[in-house]
């Protein structure tokens, strides 16, 4: 018999036993896949929301819990506006409605001006008219939960707008909402002569890191995005997440090599007598350790596949409620399964620890007498 059936006889001597530890192992894993694949998706359409209309990166004000609560003055903007290393700027102010059966509509006010310098990829009408105050873009999937078509009108809190176009930018969060006059919204959101940001974009052959960091220093209360990894300077929310991921993984470890070590303890404590024989026909201790580890490896491993196939499921689950479809996009990337597998590797090397050096320690003559 092969050293690696040996180790697969063992794990099917108790097979309600093992198949109850798989199980629970299983759920921790579940929970990191799911979890994991939920942070990666808000992690992506933030990006590209930092990252709109071409920009290089966004300002912001400095502190702010939330991206959508970030709010910059007009005399703020045109300063930005008019400094030498700035080829143009985009501002915009974010509002986050209930229209329809989205309760996280986002609507995105910007001068039809600026809009006319990064247009959004269009697949049906125009952009905004100059000076207009009555039109809107709509993002495809916007406009499909609303029924609505280039010419034809939607209600956005109390107010009528005519579809000028409609839009695909790839962005969940954006196709799922629209864009109007910044004037309108301003009105619309009672926040008059205030954006939330103003996405810029740096004259050719200018550093943008060195711009972002000039504005950073003439203007203290204000910062700058460039990318998610900044993204903590203006929005707590992704920096929540993490810690949760980051808690949850390690929740998992804890529980699941706990579920792991109870097994291979009683396994140990079941086989005495025989890790006796072994070690009186000359396994050496190290033999005995790989054998209890390979054991634990092997229920976590299994226990991995599992709860991968699960996580996907569980993460896919979520994606059929409306609210979440209209904000994330699920991001299954391969860090996240290796996280997933770094997980199952950790809790078999704990839950194998002690009952591997029990083991170990076991005299071949004391382990004969055992009963």
């Amino acid at each position: 018999m092969s050293f690696i059936s040996l180790i697969t006889k063992n794990l099917f001597r108790q097979p309600v036993r093992t198949a109850l530890t798989v199980l629970g192992i299983s759920i921790g894993i579940t929970t990191v896949v799911a979890l994991g694949v939920i942070v990666s998706g808000m992690k992506a359409t933030t990006g590209q929301i930092l990252r709109a209309y071409n920009s290089d990166f966004i300002v912001a004000r400095k502190g702010a819990a939330d991206l959508s609560l970030s709010t910059v003055t007009e005399q703020e903007a045109d300063e930005i506006a008019r400094r030498p290393d700035v080829d143009h700027t985009i501002r915009a102010l974010f509002d986050i409605t209930q229209v329809g059966d989205n309760p996280f509509f986002a609507t995105m006010g910007v001068r039809p001006e600026d809009l006319a310098l990064a247009p959004p990829p269009l697949i049906a009408g125009t952009i905004l008219s100059p000076g207009t105050t009555d039109e809107i873009l709509l993002g495809d999937a916007g406009a499909a939960n609303l029924h609505a078509s280039v010419g034809g009108t939607v209600e956005l809190q109390t107010r009528s707008f005519r579809v000028a176009g409609i839009y695909h930018t790839g962005n969940t969060y954006q196709d799922n909402g629209a864009m109007a006059p910044l004037r309108a919204v301003q009105e619309a959101a009672g926040k008059a002569n205030t954006v939330t940001g103003v996405y810029v974009v740096v004259k050719a052959g200018l550093d943008p890191v060195q711009v972002a960091q000039s504005i950073r220093d003439e203007s203290p209360l204000l910062t700058t995005v460039a990318n998610i990894s900044e993204v903590s300077r203006v929005d707590q929310g992704i920096v929540l997440m993490d810690a949760l991921d980051l808690a949850i993984t390690a929740l998992a470890v804890g529980i699941g090599a706990i579920g792991v070590m109870n097994t291979m303890v009683m396994s140990v404590f079941e086989r005495t007598r025989e890790i006796g024989i072994l070690r009186a026909v000359g396994w050496r201790g190290s033999r005995i350790m790989r054998m209890i580890v390979g054991e634990s490896l092997i229920l976590c491993l299994v226990a991995t596949v599992v709860g991968s196939v699960l996580g996907v499921a569980a993460s896919r689950a979520v994606m059929l409620i409306p609210a979440v479809q209209s904000v994330l996009d699920p991001q299954y990337t391969v860090s996240i399964f290796a996280r997933a597998l770094g997980v199952a590797v950790a809790v078999a090397l704990v839950g194998a620890a002690y009952p591997a050096i029990r083991a170990v320690r076991l005299a071949p003559m004391e382990a004969l007498r055992h009963e």
